[in-house]
């Protein structure tokens, strides 16, 4: 449930979110089922998905050096601060020797991370940040901490609710390592120009929210990954 307007971070309460807030309060019945929804099928999903995560981790391990997990802080609802459970698809420290954000021939990617990134499977993990509550099924994609502190008054609208482990913007944006890869700049140019794309995306789907629309977007989110294009 949202937190009453006076009982929010000063930072996101502003002009431009309160639009947003507004729309959320008035869908109640749709925010507590799609907790309900994060909750049960987290655990459901964990239950499915043990076994299959151990041979994974088993393999990252047996691929390179390094912890299997890949636990870096990111901002969720209010502003809080998480460190989110991915699976390691790059080198250890991958982040102390390069951008934030992933290019598509990135030279730190393992040759198992590779395979996970391909299918999304490194991702499994955020089950526990499902069950947790840091992250929904679908939401705004949890932002690195950096890119957090150069959102526009607006954007700060995308922390109303739960991060997501998809999106409009994730399925729009599935190719985003591909685009990034001519950039000399990587930061810049998407904080400059990637960001604010997604950001439409972000910011219409919580303006129009509901717990059917995230249905769908789970099911779009499906046939992305099996390759269909989304124009």
């Amino acid at each position: 449930m949202l937190k009453k307007w006076e009982d929010l971070p000063d930072f996101i309460k502003n002009d431009e979110v309160r639009p947003y807030y507004d729309s959320l309060k008035r869908k109640k019945v749709s925010l507590i089922l799609k907790r309900l929804f994060d909750l049960i099928g987290g655990l459901v999903l964990l239950c499915i998905l043990a076994i299959p995560m151990l041979i994974i981790a088993a393999m990252i391990k047996l691929d390179s050096e390094g912890p299997v997990f890949y636990r870096q802080e990111r901002i969720t609802t209010y502003g809080k601060h998480f460190r989110i459970h991915k699976f390691r698809t790059m080198v250890n420290n991958a982040d102390r020797i390069g951008s934030a954000v992933t290019v598509g021939n990135d030279s730190r990617i393992t040759k198992v991370g590779a395979a996970l990134r391909g299918c999304r499977l490194d991702e499994l993990p955020q089950v526990f940040d499902l069950i947790s509550g840091n992250m929904s099924f679908v939401g705004t994609r949890p932002e690195a901490v950096k890119y957090v502190e150069r959102y526009k008054p607006e954007y700060m609208a995308t922390l109303l609710l739960p991060a997501g482990i998809t999106s409009e913007a994730s399925i729009r944006y599935k190719d985003e390592a591909e685009l990034l890869d001519a950039a000399e700049d990587v930061d810049r140019v998407y904080t400059e120009d990637v960001l604010p794309g997604k950001m439409k995306y972000n910011l219409e789907s919580i303006r129009t929210f509901s717990f059917i629309k995230d249905i769908i977007t789970m099911v779009r989110t499906v046939f992305a990954v099996l390759g269909k294009d989304y124009d």
